[in-house]
Parts: structure tokens; C-alpha cells; sequence
């Protein structure tokens, strides 16, 4: 998939601040080591610069795009290319970080505890992942793709990210090796000013996978379609504005010292 930086920031506060609810919860006092994997254009890994202070913080990701736009905006933290199903680190670090990365990955019963098992003695890792494939806005993306002339050409676009498996599956995944497990669910509601705003925020990350294999007239028909289903989906409230509610999965484990 390919991977657009700046409309990405187009809603940037709101997607950073999932991130930043994240980091109030990891409890390391110090850390030397600490990895934002899936760092995307940086605002995350701003964060874990100023939140550890002298760490040496990396930021991984699988988009060059991404990766060209967080090192302008930190020029002295180091960024490197990576992909998380196969990504070991060089040390063990105190924290890795994945504010809204791992739900592309599969198989969470190896990923979680491989990565868990790669931190440091009293490491932490902390995870933010959106919850929201049977929210109206990912809903309306498979059952447009199901139609039209496109739908031959996105028969596979709907295993491009999997359900998130529940809590406490989590939870028994990292038990052994845990000193804590903390675990929350919550649901941002986000005023857009339109359907076509929502259409722009998903654009970006959840719709890549169903628009990116369509040639420019198909994708045209099918992003007009689908911005119809988001206007029905999502009404106008009492300011004019749209509620997008967005779900999303909170884990933070601190590994046994």
C-alpha cells in the first residue's frame, strides 16, 4: 500500500492523541532504549523524545514517504525501514511503542509475545490499535467493494487487515512473563465537518487497501459511492457537524525485572 504523510496530518491532533493517552500509561520513570514501531510521519515518536529525555529513540517503518517526513520533523532521532512481522531489535529495549501499527500485522499469538520477549528486563511494551472493522465507516468499504464494477479487482482488499482478537487474549498471551497488564477499550468521538472530511480521514490509512489497486476512474466511482454511504451512516448533529466514533484497543505490559 502506499502511504500519503500529509493526509495523514490532516487530522494529526486527533490521531496523536490516542498515542499520547497511550504513553500517560507506561509507568518507566527512565528509559535509554526505546523503538516507536510504525512511527509513521513522526508524531509519535515526538512524543517519546520529549517524554525521555537523552533516550535513544528509533522509529521504524514500512513507508519511505512516512520515514522522509518524520526525519525532517525530528532531524536527530535515527529512522530506519522496517517490517514488523520480521523487525528484532539490535539491544533490548526498554519500551516498544506501536500506536496504531500492529492491527495490519497477523498472527498476534506469535507477534505479542515475540516482541514482549524482546524487551529489556521491567521493559514495556505499549500498543494502540484501532478497533473499528464493524464501525459504519470500514462496514460501508467491504460492502462497496462486494459491488460495482471494481469488485473483481478488490476480492482480496477485505483480508488486508484482520479482526483484532479479544482482551483477554491478550492478556493470556503476556500473563507469564508479566509483572502488570493493563488493558482498556475506548471510543473517541471525532466532529467532522462532512462526509468527504471522514472520506479524507480514512483515506489515508483503513481505505488504502480498496482504493490504491483501482485504476483513477474506478477509484472515482467508488469513492463517490462510498461517500454517499457515509453521509446515510453518519447524520448531522445539532451544529451541522458528523460524529465519527472510533473505537480503539489499549495494552500496555510491563515484563517481569
Amino acid at each position: 500500500m502506499s502511504w500519503n504523510p500529509t493526509l495523514y496530518r490532516r487530522f494529526e491532533d486527533e490521531r496523536t492523541r490516542p498515542a499520547q493517552d497511550l504513553l500517560s500509561r507506561v509507568g518507566l520513570e527512565k528509559a535509554t532504549q526505546v523503538v516507536d514501531l510504525g512511527c509513521g510521519p513522526g508524531n509519535s515518536t515526538e512524543l517519546l523524545v520529549e517524554r525521555f529525555a537523552g533516550a535513544r529513540v528509533l522509529g521504524t517503518d514500512t513507508s519511505e514517504a512516512m520515514l522522509e517526513s518524520a526525519r525532517l520533523r525530528l532531524p536527530n532521532c535515527e529512522f530506519e525501514l522496517g517490517d514488523v512481522s520480521s523487525w528484532q531489535p539490535h539491544t533490548q529495549p526498554d519500551l516498544i511503542f506501536a500506536n496504531a501499527v500492529l492491527q495490519w500485522v497477523p498472527a498476534h499469538e506469535q507477534l505479542f509475545p515475540r516482541l514482549f520477549a524482546a524487551l529489556a528486563k521491567g521493559g514495556v511494551l505499549a500498543v494502540q490499535m484501532p478497533d473499528n472493522l464493524q464501525e459504519p465507516s470500514h462496514r460501508s468499504m467491504r460492502e462497496v467493494a462486494s459491488k460495482g464494477p471494481w469488485s473483481s479487482v478488490l476480492a482480496d482488499a477485505t483480508r488486508a487487515r484482520a479482526p483484532i482478537p479479544p482482551p483477554e487474549a491478550y492478556y493470556d498471551w503476556l500473563a507469564a512473563d508479566a509483572a502488570s497488564i493493563d488493558i482498556w477499550r475506548t471510543t473517541y468521538q471525532h466532529p467532522m465537518a462532512s462526509p468527504a472530511d471522514i472520506v479524507d480521514w480514512v483515506r489515508a490509512t483503513g481505505l488504502r487497501p480498496f482504493i490504491d489497486p483501482l485504476s483513477d476512474a474506478l477509484r472515482a466511482g467508488f469513492l463517490l459511492e462510498y461517500e454517499q454511504r457515509i453521509a446515510e451512516a453518519y447524520p448531522t448533529r445539532a451544529d451541522g457537524k458528523r460524529l465519527l466514533a472510533f473505537p480503539r484497543l489499549f495494552i500496555v505490559a510491563r515484563r517481569k525485572d
